[in-house]
């Protein structure tokens, strides 16, 4: 059983999967959570043929039973939790008279909702990591629009405000128990999710996964007593 643990959801391909790798480098044991079974199963081969001990669950966390299913296969596998790594996430553009519902239920639910629940879910094995060397880790991704709205990603951007506003709240709450909460906030990333950007920001402008995930290093290497509650990443000609 490994001597540290970690769930990282969004983990089949860009920020999730460069997340899972470092967690691996670092020797943690990986439960590696994405909606598509089919692009999990090829990321955790990936991995594990690497030499890294993770596995998958695909699980969609917009459905609270989906998120107890995570919490659930990974508690049983390691029977500990060190690092969550709350990064699936959606997005939608649209203006506000052309918001669909569906899709406003889809942002709150995957972007917000699941967060809060994941706490929930983990906090007793968080607690217990905390207990024994007083620094557990939650990551929560955020966006640089969680810090400056934006129209038309506007549902998108109210989303991840209230992602670091629930990210400050958890320090305030947890901290002195030893678990410690960060929201990443970055601009463009070169991920599937900005294709609709790169007419305009070109990809070997954006962000790469990589740096994203050296932050969690960065955040694992940290002594005991440091909060980082939000970490900020902005390229020149990145456009707020």
């Amino acid at each position: 059983m490994a001597d540290r643990a970690a769930i990282v959801t969004g983990a089949s391909s860009g920020i999730g999967l460069a997340i899972a790798k470092v967690l691996g480098e670092e020797g943690y044991g990986v439960t590696m959570a994405a909606r598509r079974p089919d692009k999990l199963d090829a990321a955790v081969a990936e991995l594990v043929a690497e030499g890294f001990d993770v596995h998958g669950v695909a699980a969609n966390v917009s459905e609270e039973e989906a998120i107890q299913h995570v919490v659930g296969a990974h508690r049983e596998r390691y029977g500990r939790l060190d690092v969550l790594v709350n990064n699936a996430g959606v997005g939608f553009g649209a203006s506000v008279g052309e918001i669909q519902t569906k899709h406003l239920d889809m942002q709150l639910s995957i972007n917000l909702r699941s967060i809060v629940i994941f706490y929930r879910e983990c906090l007793s094995m968080l607690q217990a990591a905390a207990a024994e060397h007083a620094s557990a880790l939650v990551v929560n991704t955020s966006s640089i629009t969680g810090k400056f709205g934006q129209g038309w990603t506007s549902v998108y951007s109210a989303t991840k405000h209230g992602v670091v506003g629930w990210t400050e709240a958890m320090n305030k709450e947890l901290a002195s128990q030893g678990i410690k909460s960060t929201a990443l906030c970055p601009a463009f990333v070169d991920t599937p999710m900005t294709d609709y950007a790169k007419e305009h920001v070109p990809a070997e402008e954006m962000i790469r996964p990589e740096d994203i995930a050296e932050a969690i290093r960065f955040l694992l290497k940290l002594s005991p007593a440091c909060i980082v509650p939000e970490m900020m990443f902005v390229r020149p000609g990145d456009s707020l």
